[in-house]
């Protein structure tokens, strides 16, 4: 089984991740952020490296993806190839951050990886508005993530909704952010699980 958690930077990914991870046995696979030679790079001059980065998170999710159904193992995974592909590249293209040759050149490069791929079993959605994020980010306090523009955040939120709308790839669960905190209270969290449960298996 192949769970994908999705959201906007700051959402709680990783931690919802960890925390299913622990809770049903899944494999948890992470987002190659620490390891990432070009992340810091490119929050200092985006439109020198957007393209490099884009680049080297499809290729590293691409490997994610291959690995997870060759292991025949349940595994969650922090961030889809989906959002790369549908969201931050043109993103960073409508904001001239990332040039027309390179977009068409990576779109390319994503139609023919996503040929060979399959969807996950159940795409959990992190919904959040702009505040909710921008208190998240600041809380796990990453050095290189204070540069991180608001209109960044919010038109990368604008392109996750219309993501998200026209999502019919599997099974979808969307859990509101802003009116939950399943890092640090239980009941939270076992409504979310609960949720899973139902999409997963059904209502008994």
């Amino acid at each position: 089984m192949h769970i994908a958690v999705a959201g906007n930077i700051g959402s709680g990914k990783t931690t919802l991740t960890t925390l299913l991870s622990k809770h049903f046995g899944w494999e948890a696979h992470f987002e190659d952020v620490d390891t990432n030679p070009y992340l810091e790079s490119f929050y200092e001059d985006m439109q020198r490296w957007s393209f490099n980065l884009q680049v080297y998170f499809l290729n590293s999710r691409f490997r994610q993806i291959i690995n997870i159904r060759e292991s025949g193992k349940s595994v969650i995974q922090d961030r889809t190839i989906y959002e790369d592909a549908h969201i931050f590249a043109p993103n960073l293209h409508s904001m001239n951050l990332m040039t027309s040759r390179d977009f068409d050149n990576y779109k390319s490069l994503f139609e023919l990886m996503s040929s060979f791929i399959q969807p996950p079993d159940l795409l959990i959605y992190l919904r959040a508005t702009v505040p909710t994020l921008v208190k998240q980010i600041q809380l796990r306090g990453r050095e290189y993530e204070e540069s991180i523009r608001i209109d960044y955040l919010k038109s990368l939120n604008g392109r996750y909704e219309d993501w998200i709308s026209s999502y019919t790839q599997g099974k979808l669960l969307i859990i509101d952010v802003d009116n939950i905190d399943f890092a640090n209270n239980a009941e939270d969290l076992g409504a979310v699980i609960d949720k899973i449960n139902a999409e997963l298996h059904g209502l008994f």
